[in-house]
């Protein structure tokens, strides 16, 4: 049976958002999407970027997968497996022509935290920790503080680094940051405060971009 939480929201959906943003809904099934903005985000379910960022439809694309991780470039003799992340990333670039990318990490990501802990295995095949193993080296690379809430959060924040170094390897997007057609964001969002980092391109630091959130 489908879930009824996904019914019972559909038919709030319907009753509020898609009435009140119905123009909108048949103007983007007319004409296409045409976001400014790609969005890598993390899959885990507390951090929705259409929430956190008050997104409209249309507005964003996003992609999501553990640990907003951005695999290296293959160029076509390398390109032997699937690469739904990269797929998604050329379409944003080269069809939609997204003006900025923006790399959002977050606070607890289970998937950073594996890395850390070197957790063993979910399954046989270990699909989490293939995927995570591309952070293996930044994890190892990274000079321990001795706290441990500390230095998983810098970990998380070198993840985003990691993620953008990447993007800079696909040539189309290297291309068009030179030309000042795409900019890259690093940005980070703590679950608990809700508190939103902003990374600063040239030091590599993050910094909350406002004031602590009211309780």
């Amino acid at each position: 049976m489908f879930p009824k939480r996904l019914s019972d929201g559909y038919q709030a959906f319907l009753e509020g958002r898609f009435h009140n943003e119905r123009a909108r809904y048949e103007q983007l099934g007319e004409t296409g999407q045409s976001p400014e903005i790609l969005l890598i985000g993390c899959c885990d379910s507390r951090v929705s970027p259409e929430v956190i960022f008050d997104a409209g439809p249309g507005e964003m694309f996003v992609i999501r997968n553990v640990a907003n991780l951005v695999p290296p470039y293959e160029g076509e003799a390398e390109a032997s497996s699937y690469h739904g992340t990269s797929a998604a990333i050329e379409f944003a670039v080269n069809a939609l022509e997204v003006k900025h990318i923006v790399v959002l990490g977050h606070a607890s990501c289970g998937g950073v935290r594996a890395v850390f802990d070197d957790a063993e295995p979910l399954t046989k095949i270990d699909f989490v920790g293939k995927w995570m193993s591309q952070i293996t080296p930044v994890s190892e690379n990274l000079p321990r503080t001795g706290d441990r809430a500390t230095d998983i959060q810098r970990l998380e924040w070198a993840v985003v680094g990691h993620s953008l170094a990447n993007l800079m390897t696909f040539p189309s997007i290297r291309a068009r940051v030179q030309q000042g057609k795409l900019e890259l964001h690093g940005a980070y969002f703590g679950v608990a405060t809700g508190l939103l980092f902003l990374r600063d391109p040239a030091s590599g630091e993050f910094s909350p971009c406002q004031a602590q959130p009211a309780a």
